[in-house]
């Protein structure tokens, strides 16, 4: 969503430098191990291969990589050890819990200035639910923070994620770059940095072309939010045939379906910078597109699929346009949304996302239209076989880290997604778009040690997967909470999710307390004596 910046700022922004940074995560205070050898006992496994769930089994981690997975026993019967431990093993008994792949988060900023969100805080709410790979598209810290960061959670000397880094286009480029080899000079000097990959907004298409094709000589992975001030000149399909690896969101998808317009049907008042109009009338623009399974449907689709192209569609971060009160009210923003984030999500014609200027009935029905159809195509590209992963963009429109990607699982099941198709599209879709499948992705023999673990089934009810967990009724008429993420296994190292999760609510406590803070509704007055939570 930081493409959502007015435009001219963005590129003045990375271009020069002038980028605010938040603070670091501080040294590794939580997490048991590494070990020499930890054995998880007794869990049924979730893959991201296509099988079936299959246990009891018991799993050998060797350091930080799979080195064992055995049957340990049978369903309704004794325990049994399916690997032998010796005295110097550590044991993790999870008999009757539910074991994944780590998830991976395709669309991850760490934090914001303006939202207040430090690494900490961001990172903590992550790993609290499962999400064990980022991709930081834009590094809106700067390059050389991320890979900071990047490098201490690879060491684990702090609590976080891996973290891939892709730069946003032109970022510390010492002149706007408007020629093909200056784009392809950047390109060049942003791999030497060592980025992993490169984001981009569009940019004069001769430009655009030569960055595409020097970053894809180079390996590293590319990115687009097809920003609405170039997708005219270049939609996903001439990026993606030009050499862009995935596109975010989805800008750019309908354009490319246009069979009777070159250009979205703007009205004559609007106004790129009123956000207000952006979102108003991007809700209009699936209904614009070719229908689904027309000739110009299936062709853009088709040459996509060629491409072995990657869609990453964060459905979660625009749910607030076909639901505001729904993303508003969340629970989670009660306890883990700080201040500074809550004052940023409200209305305002200044915060970037917070677009709420006259939002009402009519922009939500438009919404819910162009969700069916958005999902519709995101579908069936899955199953043609296409590659569709798992991204949050959280910060922005009442999107929380961590809990906004469990709602991302959620949309994708809703738009006809098996569970367990949404399973592979958080963990080995991901992977694969990262370059990472043979590390990450699968629980296999030989791979790190990244696991989500739950004592719920997360196939049966993905809510379960929530930090705040499940709504359930038990046989003593009790209202009970079911679920929330067990244990969060990064490079062997086993971390209490919910640890994680009490540590963020003291954060978020303290800044109230600070600030004698409450959380209010817009346009509701505050309480005598408390800090206004809501824009006025």
């Amino acid at each position: 969503m930081k493409s959502k910046l007015l435009l001219t700022s963005l590129l003045c922004f990375h271009a020069f430098g002038l980028l605010a940074q938040v603070q670091k995560a501080p040294n590794r205070a939580e997490g048991d191990g590494p070990h020499k050898r930890l054995i998880i006992r007794g869990v049924t496994i979730i893959n991201s291969t296509g099988s079936p769930p299959i246990g009891p089994m018991d799993i050998l981690v060797e350091n930080n990589r799979i080195a064992q997975i055995r049957q340990a026993g049978y369903p309704g019967m004794p325990a049994q050890d399916g690997i032998k431990a010796t005295s110097t093993d550590k044991e993790l008994n999870c008999r009757g819990m539910y074991l994944m792949p780590g998830f991976v988060d395709m669309h991850g900023h760490i934090g914001g200035v303006q939202q207040g969100a430090n690494a900490e805080y961001v990172f903590k709410l992550w790993m609290a639910h499962g999400v064990t790979t980022v991709r930081d598209p834009s590094c809106g810290n700067g390059l050389d923070w991320v890979l900071d960061q990047k490098e201490k959670s690879n060491k684990n000397l702090i609590t976080a994620p891996r973290i891939k880094a892709y730069t946003v286009f032109g970022q510390g480029a010492k002149d706007f770059i408007t020629t093909p080899e200056q784009a392809r000079e950047w390109v060049r000097q942003n791999a030497q940095k060592g980025a992993d990959g490169i984001k981009f907004f569009g940019a004069e298409p001769d430009v655009f072309k030569a960055a595409l094709e020097e970053n894809k000589k180079l390996g590293l992975g590319s990115a687009c939010h097809h920003a609405q001030t170039e997708v005219a000149r270049m939609n996903v399909l001439a990026t993606a045939k030009a050499g862009l690896t995935s596109m975010e969101h989805w800008y750019g998808l309908p354009e490319a379906l246009f069979d009777d317009k070159t250009v979205q049907n703007y009205p004559s008042d609007y106004n790129y910078n009123n956000e207000q109009n952006r979102f108003e009338e991007a809700g209009k623009l699936w209904k614009q597109a070719a229908k689904p399974g027309s000739e110009r449907w299936n062709y853009v689709m088709e040459e996509l699929l060629k491409l072995d192209f990657t869609l990453d569609p964060t459905f979660n971060i625009y749910e607030a346009n076909r639901e505001l009160m729904l993303a508003r009210r969340a629970e989670w923003h009660d306890e883990y949304t700080l201040p500074s984030l809550w004052r940023f999500y409200g209305p305002s014609r200044i915060s970037h996302g917070s677009y709420w200027h006259n939002w009402g009935t009519e922009q939500e029905v438009a919404w819910k239209e162009n969700y069916r159809l958005w999902m519709a195509f995101i579908n069936e590209y899955k199953n043609r076989g296409g590659r569709v992963t798992t991204g949050s963009d959280s910060g922005f429109i009442y999107q929380l880290y961590g809990f906004a990607y469990i709602r991302e699982l959620e949309l994708l099941r809703e738009a006809g997604f098996h569970p367990m198709e949404v399973v592979r599209a958080a963990t080995i879709k991901g992977a694969e778009a990262l370059g990472m499948a043979k590390e990450i992705g699968s629980v296999e023999i030989g791979k790190l040690a990244d696991f989500v673990i739950t004592e719920e089934n997360p196939l049966a009810n993905l809510k379960v997967l929530y930090g705040t967990g499940a709504i359930r009724l038990n046989d003593k008429n009790e209202v009970v909470r079911a679920g929330g993420v067990k244990y969060t296994v990064k490079d062997g190292i086993v971390y209490d999710a919910k640890k994680l999760l009490a540590d963020v609510r003291k954060i978020v406590a303290d800044a109230k307390k600070e600030e004698n803070f409450e959380i209010t509704q817009p346009g509701i007055p505050q309480k005598a004596g408390k800090v206004s939570g809501s824009n006025k």
